[in-house]
């Protein structure tokens, strides 16, 4: 995996210095902050301090060293690889009261386990959508007082000019179509995606009236590959495919994309002056699992930190670190010992490793997609 890392120093090297190739690197560095909003697969820290505690110590083992991440991850994320690929800090979650970092270069809104659509009573997380954007409107009305008043911290805020000449990235709709499977039928998830992508307009519209130009859009991954819905989803063998994914949830995965897409080469005729780039995490993370053994890693869907064994090395009831008990039986949740060989962290995440292949494959330009409006 370190040849991965390598490769990725040696992207951003020469995205910098030959003009001829800059032009296929699809995130510019010109971006002067970040703000970000979306659920675990780009949550720096933002649940753990909304509500208050520390993940397990197997958590940011291989980069950040716990307890201080606050990742779902045991290390880097896709978003925290691509500000190191723009020479950008990593992102401090809106709701950290504690840090040493500034949040002049943006900003993260994203919290684990967040929807779309707004949360319930039952929802992991009440942070969705609608909320990060609504918290992003306070920020940005509390900073731009603040920097009215003493212009002196500009050096720790986002001045006018980042809010309006930065990125806006979003990673979201996960949760949605996950947790829909566990009351509705496949037709009725695929009925509900519609609605959710209205919502996710709205959020669009709310940020663009602030004066947001600039918008990246990841769509949704291969959930029926997680190791969480394979273990619940999958126990009818009929129900999953070649791979041991889960046929539905990859279906209704594949449709909110091809929904979103829609959605995505409509939005700048909407909105005058923005720019949208559309990448597609979805076919990445599939090459990923489906050709594993070609890129170096020995496990697609087996579970690095869990416990159980092969095939799946999984226990809902017992955590990445958490000792449990499962079925009238102890059992603890232990890292394996090379993460770097494995997809999948915890049965829900990806492994660093896995987190640099995507942005790596990112970075390629091949797998994004940009429309501006006045290119209409």
């Amino acid at each position: 995996m370190e040849n991965l890392f390598l490769t990725l120093s040696l992207f951003v090297a020469i995205s910098h210095t030959l003009p001829h190739l800059a032009g296929s690197f699809p995130i510019s560095h010109n971006f002067p902050a970040v703000f970000n909003f979306g659920d675990s697969n780009s949550d720096t820290g933002e649940l753990t301090s909304g509500l208050g505690f520390l993940l397990q110590p197997s958590y940011g083992q291989t980069y950040f060293k716990p307890p201080s991440s606050g990742r779902f991850c045991n290390g880097r994320l896709i978003v925290d690889f691509l500000l190191e690929a723009i020479d950008r800090p990593y992102l401090r979650p809106y709701l950290d009261s504690i840090s040493r970092q500034s949040y002049r270069r943006g900003c993260n809104f994203a919290a684990a386990g967040s929807t779309i659509q707004k949360a319930n009573a039952a929802s992991y997380s009440p942070f969705g959508f609608g909320v990060q954007v609504s918290q992003f409107i306070t920020f940005k009305s509390k900073v731009i007082q603040l920097i009215h008043q003493d212009e002196e911290l500009e050096k720790y805020l986002p001045s006018e000019y980042y809010f309006k000449n930065g990125l806006y990235m979003f990673d979201i709709g996960q949760n949605d179509l996950a947790g829909a499977f566990y009351s509705k039928t496949f037709d009725q998830v695929l009925a509900l995606i519609p609605t959710i992508l209205d919502i996710f307009q709205d959020g669009i519209t709310r940020l663009y009236a602030e004066g947001a130009r600039n918008f990246w859009i990841h769509n949704t991954g291969p959930l029926g590959c997680l190791a969480q819905v394979v273990s619940l989803f999958g126990k009818d063998k009929s129900k999953l495919d070649e791979f041991g994914c889960v046929s539905d949830h990859n279906q209704a995965a594949q449709l909110f994309n091809l929904q979103l897409n829609g959605l995505f080469k409509k939005l700048p005729q909407l909105y005058p002056g923005s720019h949208f780039t559309y990448v597609d995490i979805f076919s990445i993370k599939s090459d990923l699992i489906l050709n594993h053994s070609k890129y170096g890693f020995d496990h697609s869907i087996m579970v690095c930190c869990g416990t159980g064994g092969p095939p799946l090395n999984f226990d809902d009831q017992v955590g990445c670190g958490e000792t449990a008990t499962s079925n009238g039986t102890i059992k603890t949740a232990k890292p394996c010992i090379d993460s770097s060989k494995y997809v999948s962290w915890d049965g829900i995440h990806y492994t660093e490793a896995a987190n640099r292949f995507v942005t790596l494959h990112i970075l390629t330009g091949k797998y994004s997609e940009t429309v501006s409006s006045q290119n209409l």
